[in-house]
């Protein structure tokens, strides 16, 4: 049985750190850092049969803006639609339906973020960022 759920106490936090220290956009993150990233943000755990598979969280001031980052699931649950069903628990949480500007980054999952009407940025040029890694 698959369940998403926003109850921080149910995250297996060292789960969540092992994948993402591997993974290219958080390579290297820390238990304490990845435990500062869950107390910061809405998070939503999903989980197959009461086991942690995935992960997402939203940066928010619940009103203007939220951006989504960590999204995963483990390698061997892909391909069979948990992803989808993460992102549309994510997008209609009760906390974050006022939200109206979403964004996000993704280097290899456009198709997954488009069928809930992600778009690339319709001017780009207006971003900007620092980076400090």
């Amino acid at each position: 049985m698959i369940t998403v759920s926003t109850d921080k106490t149910k995250l297996d936090v060292p789960f969540i750190q092992n994948f993402l220290k591997d993974i290219y956009w958080a390579a290297g993150r820390t238990i304490e850092e990845v435990q500062i990233c869950i107390d910061s943000s809405v998070c939503l755990g999903i989980y197959l049969d009461e086991v942690q598979i995935g992960f997402a969280r939203v940066i928010t001031d619940y009103v203007v803006f939220g951006y989504v980052m960590d999204v995963f699931i483990t390698e061997e649950e892909r391909g069979k639609g948990y992803s989808s069903i993460l992102i549309e628990a994510m997008l209609e949480e009760p906390v974050l339906k006022n939200i109206k500007i979403w964004r996000l980054a993704t280097s290899d999952a456009h198709y997954l973020y488009e069928k809930f009407g992600f778009k690339t940025l319709a001017h780009p040029e207006k971003m900007m960022e620092k980076i400090l890694l």
